[in-house]
């Protein structure tokens, strides 16, 4: 286990602030022993839950080239045909991933490729289950085009909590699977877009770990016998 990169700042500034505090009540405010240490354990608290935000533990990747590898931690929330109408413009099928505060807030790579888009839209901060989050909050959108042939889109959302997405992929990177495309600070929800033929392996419910779940097997033709 080790802290990610995104929060080693914020975890420094709000330890020094809350030690800080921390001081000066017990200079200016000795008087008040039993309120000291209720602040004390308060701040403790708060810097916990702050520290298990930005922790990255260590993975063992699944790796596979027609199987596409949850891009994050949390648990799976929608499976549905839908119109995709940023980039495919058609029917696809949709998986998302909810991540709760809880969660490791990582995401990466479902699949090995080459990035054929991308896109940043800033937005709103609906929670993450609500039906315009997809659609009006920050976001990213990045599309795959896969060793296996196929395009896999997937996208960050940002929720209620989140106030910054963090993105590490560009158009033409060539990117691989299980490997960190961004992280969402604070967590949020990651969606998934397939081709209609798609053989879905994730159900409801499912919880997730991002770069060893199967979540699905995109449909790659034969061989041939002249290769």
């Amino acid at each position: 286990m080790k802290i990610h990169k995104e929060g080693r700042k914020i975890l420094f500034f709000t330890l020094l602030t809350l030690v800080a505090l921390n001081v000066l009540l017990y200079i200016f405010n000795a008087g008040n022993d039993t309120f000291n240490k209720i602040f004390s354990a308060v701040s403790a608290v708060l810097f916990l839950l702050i520290l298990q935000f930005f922790r990255s533990p260590y993975r063992t990747l699944l790796l596979h080239e027609d199987l596409i590898i949850a891009p994050a931690d949390g648990k799976v929330v929608v499976i549905e045909e839908v119109e995709e109408p940023e980039y495919f413009q058609d029917k696809r099928k949709q998986i998302s991933i909810f991540m709760s505060p809880i969660n490791v807030h990582i995401t990466r790579n479902p699949v090995s490729g080459i990035v054929k888009y991308f896109k940043y839209h800033p937005g709103n901060y609906f929670v993450a289950w609500h039906p315009k989050s997809s659609t009006q909050n920050e976001r990213t959108t990045v599309v795959v085009e896969s060793t296996a042939g196929p395009e896999v889109l997937f996208r960050q959302i940002a929720g209620a909590m989140a106030r910054r997405i963090v993105w590490y992929v560009n158009e033409g990177d060539e990117v691989s699977q299980g490997e960190e495309f961004g992280f969402i600070k604070f967590g949020s929800r990651v969606d998934i877009f397939v081709p209609l033929d798609t053989e879905i392996k994730a159900e409801l419910g499912q919880k997730t770990k991002g770069g060893q779940t199967v979540i699905a097997q995109l449909k790659t033709p034969p061989p041939t016998l002249f290769g």
